[in-house]
């Protein structure tokens, strides 16, 4: 473990649409700074996610200084859209969690990706994650917070996790769909120098000058069989990990992580585990 790295860092500062590899990013108590801030719902205030628009891969958010995204999708021209100012907020439902949202200001932002999805959706942003969604308390820590992620600040995982993985892609049924590449997980922060499912046995690790605490494994959806270029879905890897990495009842791939302090990471830096 005296190798263990980290690889590359990844922030989707839209859910669902193609993410960014920056190579460092600032650490807050929900999450990488600008990361799944904003989001889409539909007319019933529902989040759209690749679950459901698988099409949403090949879109793109740059994020911009300020928290603003400048947007892009396959037949539409760019759109940059600024941070709104909270003169009000919409009903937001994310999995099981009902929060609160900012959205856009300008109209052309709800009806751009209106048009390319065809579907009316709005863009939203969270104005204040400190505030606005606890982390599953089942997992959290009195004050633990996130974004629109998921249901927790980050994801990390493991080039070797995956090296094992797509081994046994190659074994099974679906073979000529491997190897897959990291982005089917979305990660938000990726070790290198580890063995595989090495991360199975943290629970404190440190990146550089940030603690985190490894919260659960996470259990993985249909978005991971989701090509992340073109948005078409097959089945792995679902299958394998269905067959071979299945914890509570779930297929897991990655662990959640709660910072522990705030600071900067950068892609290279150590990375120490504190705790098993």
């Amino acid at each position: 473990m005296g190798n263990a790295h980290l690889h590359s860092i990844h922030l989707h500062p839209v859910k669902a649409v193609r993410g960014l590899t920056p190579r460092e990013a600032a650490v807050e108590p929900w999450g990488l700074a600008g990361d799944r801030r904003w989001v889409l719902i539909d007319d019933g205030g529902k989040v759209l996610t690749q679950r459901r628009q698988p099409c949403l891969a090949s879109a793109a958010a740059e994020l911009l200084p300020g928290g603003g995204v400048r947007l892009s999708a396959p037949g539409m021209e760019p759109l940059t859209v600024p941070v709104p100012r909270p003169l009000g907020t919409v009903p937001v439902e994310i999995l099981r969690d009902k929060v609160e949202g900012v959205p856009a200001e300008d109209d052309a932002a709800h009806a751009w990706f209106s048009s390319w999805l065809g579907i009316g959706v709005r863009l939203v942003h969270m104005d204040d994650p400190a505030t606005r969604r606890p982390v599953d308390p089942e997992y959290a820590r009195p004050g633990d917070t996130v974004s629109f992620a998921d249901g927790f600040p980050l994801l990390l995982t493991t080039t070797a996790s995956l090296d094992a993985l797509n081994t046994l892609i190659a074994r099974g049924d679906h073979a000529d769909e491997g190897p897959l590449p990291m982005n089917r997980f979305r990660p938000n922060v990726v070790v290198a120098g580890t063995t595989a499912w090495a991360e199975d046995d943290w629970s404190r690790v440190a990146v550089g000058e940030v603690t985190f605490r490894v919260a659960k494994p996470c259990g993985r959806c249909v978005v991971t069989t989701t090509d992340q270029s073109s948005g078409e879905r097959g089945r792995e890897p679902l299958h394998s990990l269905g067959r071979h990495r299945r914890i509570g009842g779930k297929p897991v791939f990655g662990q959640n992580l709660v910072p522990l302090s705030r600071g900067t990471i950068r892609v290279g830096d150590p990375v120490r585990i504190l705790d098993r």
